[in-house]
Formats: structure tokens, C-alpha cells, sequence
């Protein structure tokens, strides 16, 4: 599918006559400018231009293959444009320090939750996000290393399991876990990948509440959450990405790309979409 992509912001991340994009303002968090990404002669993201600015809570969706992942690994540094610019936090990527641009970005990943040991002690997969490391060796933490693990775990439900090991805790457990360690070195963008993937219907929502009163704090930082499902889309959440093929189907405020047309033309079905209170439901139409 390559249909137009529509946008319903008013920005643009193009340039002048020149051709050449605008320099980025002081006040965007995340940058697209044309972004393409091949591998092996495919590509997975095609002209993909989009800003988030330091307010904003976006939700990214498609359907599989639709390059929602390979955005998030643009933005966390974890992979290069082909083509265009890719600007997080005022920093371009790939001419950038990542090893400090990181420690400014938490992150909650599938991949990096399969890093984690299964002995690991809870309080210790938070704390070790200090370090940017997984698994704790011989590195030192403060007391105020320790007071902050502890509120993360405790504002995620999980204060009580701080002891226990990492293996024997729920998926839901687990995922609130992940997100406490995304948060431990104060990030000033929050990027979390399908952090309701594999949870019964009670884990989900104990987890979207928790992320709706993350997302309603004003000093929270900005926020990417990457989902198939729009049920999954917590209340506080502001904007949308709409993918498909890797090309953009619709960007914009909430309200105004989240429709049945727009997620029909995303997942390539006719639905339609009920929008109750600060929630989303799709079915089949």
C-alpha cells in the first residue's frame, strides 16, 4: 500500500526553496526528516518525516512489518538511516556520542528484556539502569540510587516483589518492572515497545492506568508507546502515528487519526472504532 500519507499537524520538517531541511528547534524532542531505512534491497521505512516535541505522548501503529520497531531503533540510536535525518533530543544520529545520548533515553524492549537474568532481584534490574548495564556485577550505588529505584517500583506496583528474583515474577510483573528500569535515570524521552504484548486482560489494564497517570504527570517525560491494538492506547496520550508498508498513513492529534478510515486504510480491513471517555475500541466492520 502507498497511498498519500495524510498529516493533521500543523508542523513540517521541510526546508526553504534549498530543499534542505530546517534547522530543528530547540523544543523537539524526536525529528524525521525523510527517513528511509533498506536492508538486503527492502525497505522497511520509506520518506518518513515526523516531529514529537517534549509535551507530547505519541502511540505508534500498524499492523507486523509495518516498521514501528525500526522507528524506535532509529530514535534510541540503535540503527541509521538509509536515507534523511534522524534528530533525538537535539542530537543527530550517527554523528552523535550514543553511549551519552542513551543514558537520556529509557527504554523498555522485548530484546533487552531477554537480557535481564532470571536470578536478577528486582530492585536490582531498576538500579542497574544507572550503569546502563544489565545484570549487577561489582558497580556501587548511592542511597539516592536506592530511594529512587524503590519509589519507581513502588509507583508501578511492584515494591513489594523489590526482593524476589526477576524469573519468578508474572508477565505483567515483569513488564511493570521493565518500565521502572526505563525510568531510573530520569529520562527526558521514554520509548516503550509493546509493553502490553502477552498480558491477560487484567495485567493490560492494571498496566495502561498506570501508564495514563504516568502520561498525565507534566513532568513526565515525552513519551513513544509502539502497539498493534488501539485498546491499548492509554488515557493522556496525545498524538498518533499511523504505519503501514513502512510509509506514514496518518499523523496527528489522537482524536483526528485514530478513525475507522484511517486505521482501516493502516491495518488494510474495514473497521470501525468506537471512542468511549479516553479509550479506544476497533472491531471488524
Amino acid at each position: 500500500m502507498r497511498d498519500d500519507p495524510v498529516s493533521v499537524s500543523a508542523d513540517s520538517a521541510s526546508g526553504p526553496d534549498s530543499g534542505l531541511p530546517a534547522p530543528v528547534p530547540p523544543d523537539v524532542v524526536i525529528d524525521f526528516h525523510q527517513v528511509g531505512v533498506s536492508r538486503s534491497g527492502a525497505a522497511l521505512l520509506h520518506d518518513v518525516t515526523w516531529r514529537v516535541r517534549p509535551d507530547e505522548r505519541w502511540v505508534v501503529l500498524g499492523p507486523n512489518g509495518a516498521g514501528k520497531t525500526t522507528v524506535l531503533n532509529l530514535v534510541s540510536g540503535r540503527l541509521h538511516p538509509t536515507t534523511g535525518l534522524v534528530h533525538t533530543l537535539g542530537e543527530r544520529i550517527g554523528r552523535t556520542d550514543l553511549t551519552e545520548l542513551r543514558t537520556r533515553i529509557g527504554l523498555s524492549t522485548a530484546a533487552l528484556a531477554e537480557r535481564v537474568p532470571t536470578g536478577e532481584r528486582v530492585r536490582d534490574v531498576v538500579l542497574t539502569a544507572a550503569w546502563a548495564v544489565v545484570g549487577r556485577w561489582r558497580e556501587q550505588y548511592d542511597e539516592m540510587d536506592e530511594t529512587r529505584a524503590n519509589a519507581l517500583l513502588d509507583q508501578f506496583g511492584v515494591l513489594a516483589l523489590a526482593d524476589r528474583a526477576y524469573g519468578t515474577l508474572s508477565e505483567g510483573e515483569r513488564k511493570r518492572t521493565q518500565i521502572a528500569r526505563a525510568l531510573m535515570t530520569d529520562p527526558e524521552l521514554l520509548l516503550l515497545d509493546e509493553p502490553a504484548a502477552g498480558l491477560d486482560l487484567g495485567g493490560r489494564e492494571d498496566l495502561v492506568a498506570r501508564l495514563a497517570d504516568l502520561a498525565h504527570d507534566p513532568d513526565a517525560p515525552a513519551m513513544v508507546l509502539v502497539t498493534h491494538h488501539v485498546e491499548e492506547i492509554p488515557s493522556g496520550f496525545t498524538h498518533a502515528l499511523l504505519l503501514r508498508e513502512g510509509g506514514v498513513v496518518a499523523q496527528g492529534p489522537l482524536a483526528e487519526t485514530v478513525t475507522g478510515e484511517y486505521l482501516s486504510k493502516t491495518f488494510g480491513v474495514p473497521l470501525v472504532v468506537e471512542h468511549s471517555g479516553d479509550r479506544f475500541t476497533a472491531r471488524a466492520a
